[in-house]
């Protein structure tokens, strides 16, 4: 153990024998050491997020493999706090050398410097090692994923069912990634805590174009924690329901511009809760004053049949984290209840500049990143209503079934393009329709989602902000928006 008196001089003698395959206890006493030796450089508060990553994807197009990208990288990044001053440095050399000049760096930009050679290095009392990777078996993980052979096979199997599928085919591909990570969390609050996660996705890209018509579906599938996730993949069911959605898509009318009352589908339809609103309650849009929402906590921001949850705990989904890229275990947080904000998105950098309680979600992409307040699995609560009672209250409007991409303004105006959409006459779905995009601000559009279903259903995403790009669950149930403007022809 390191000497409770360790003195600066002492520091070039030290000699750590880390495991260099895993993390694990034996980082205790480099690690205390160098935030002891950041503490005593003047640092308030000192962070290590150490990283190992094993990463693979496989592409087939038509019916071949024209893809197979890995990736192994080892990392470390180092945050320094004074005051409200904050720094960070990353390095890839894991060395307590390498460790040692990475974290002197980071305090030079704080203007902050190492201690003389004769000052005390005070020792840090981190934690029992809090290892989510031993208490929930998840060492086994990577061995039992699918080999490479194994996901190609897959791949070409499921591209065939597409071909067999679909008609007036112009491309048809299917992809796959698995994503393992590793990560060691240690600060000089006392955190010290390691996970692995294991992150999945598979799914289809479709276009099909005849004559003049042409459509573009695609649909992915996510998961975290279950090694089989591919092997388990129903791909046959999955390229009837894309190829489907082709086939209507092909020959639909274009929708004509206008307001409408719309039936936004589940699943993948919460992407426009996470964007448009979702991304307003991280406490980084609090710091810079780019939210509407920044000074509304108790206040009413939406209609009083919506409740909206941000968490990490749901099965499998693929925002799940067992704990944050801070070493906080995760939670559930209810953001809005019955139209009610209650509560924000924070990191820890979030918490200190705001005065909002932490929520787990300090999260990265990398080891190149610093940690920012982001959401994990975001999606509207289900409703009292039942489907055929959203679609009886439209005269006439617009079901969204599958949402294509967008964008969304800094302060919560939006775009999204719908790339499957059916004209509701009279309560019943009647024609396809294609070309329609849902404009709105976050601020009104909560306002007018009325009517919630039963039916809640989660999908995977991507997103990205100022810590990278991160993996997200979206979701909802069916759900009603009054009125919203719909761009088309």
């Amino acid at each position: 153990m390191t000497a409770t008196l360790l003195i600066s001089k002492e520091l070039p003698q030290l000699s750590y024998q880390s495991s260099r395959d895993r993390f694990d206890s034996s980082w205790q006493d480099p690690l205390s050491t160098l935030l002891g030796l950041g503490r005593a450089a003047g640092a308030d508060f000192l962070e290590f997020f150490l990283e190992r990553v094993n990463y693979i994807s496989c592409l087939a197009e038509e019916d071949a493999i024209t893809s197979i990208s890995p990736r192994l990288s080892t990392g470390a990044g180092i945050r320094i706090f004074k005051g409200k001053a904050d720094c960070y440095v990353s390095t890839n050399d894991l060395s307590f050398q390498g460790l040692k000049t990475a974290l002197e760096k980071g305090l030079s930009i704080l203007g902050l410097t190492l201690p003389s050679p004769n000052a005390y290095i005070p020792e840090i009392n981190l934690e029992l090692l809090r290892d989510y990777a031993v208490t929930k078996d998840k060492e086994v993980w990577l061995p039992q994923c699918s080999s490479i052979e194994e996901m190609g096979h897959t791949l070409l199997q499921a591209n065939g069912k597409m071909a067999k599928t679909a008609n007036h085919i112009q491309s048809r591909r299917a992809m796959y990634f698995r994503d393992w990570q590793e990560v060691l969390v240690a600060a000089s609050d006392g955190t010290f805590a390691r996970d692995i996660r294991l992150t999945q996705s598979v799914g289809y890209s479709l276009f099909c174009a005849d004559g003049d018509h042409r459509a573009s579906i695609g649909k992915r599938f996510g998961d975290t924690s279950d090694p089989g996730f591919l092997r388990q993949w129903d791909y046959e069911t999955a390229a009837e329901g894309v190829a489907e959605s082709a086939g209507k898509m092909l020959y639909a009318d274009f929708v004509e511009s206008g307001n409408y009352p719309i039936i936004m589908a589940n699943e993948f339809g919460g992407v426009i809760f996470h964007e448009a609103c979702g991304h307003l309650l991280e406490t980084t849009q609090i710091e810079h004053k780019t939210t509407p929402f920044m000074e509304k906590k108790g206040e009413k921001i939406a209609h009083e049949n919506l409740t909206a949850w941000d968490e990490g705990r749901s099965d499998n989904a693929f925002g799940t984290i067992d704990m944050d890229d801070e070493g906080m275990p995760t939670q559930r947080t209810l953001l809005i209840e019955n139209g009610i904000l209650k509560n924000f998105i924070a990191d820890r950098t979030g918490s200190m500049r705001t005065g909002h309680p932490r929520t787990g979600s300090g999260r990265r992409q990398s080891y190149a990143y610093a940690a920012a307040s982001r959401m994990r699995n975001t999606y509207i609560a289900p409703g009292n209503y039942s489907i055929d009672d959203l679609f009886a209250s439209v005269d006439k409007g617009i079901y969204c079934k599958q949402m294509g991409g967008g964008s969304v303004g800094a302060t919560g105006e939006f775009n999204f393009s719908v790339s499957e959409a059916y004209l509701i006459e009279n309560g019943k779905v009647t024609k396809p329709l294609k070309g329609a995009t849902l404009i709105g601000t976050a601020k009104d559009i909560m306002n007018e989602i009325s009517m919630c279903s039963q039916d809640l259903g989660l999908a995977p995403g991507f997103c990205g902000s100022v810590s990278g790009s991160i993996y997200v669950t979206v979701g909802q149930p069916h759900l009603k928006v009054d009125k919203i403007t719909v761009g088309g022809r």
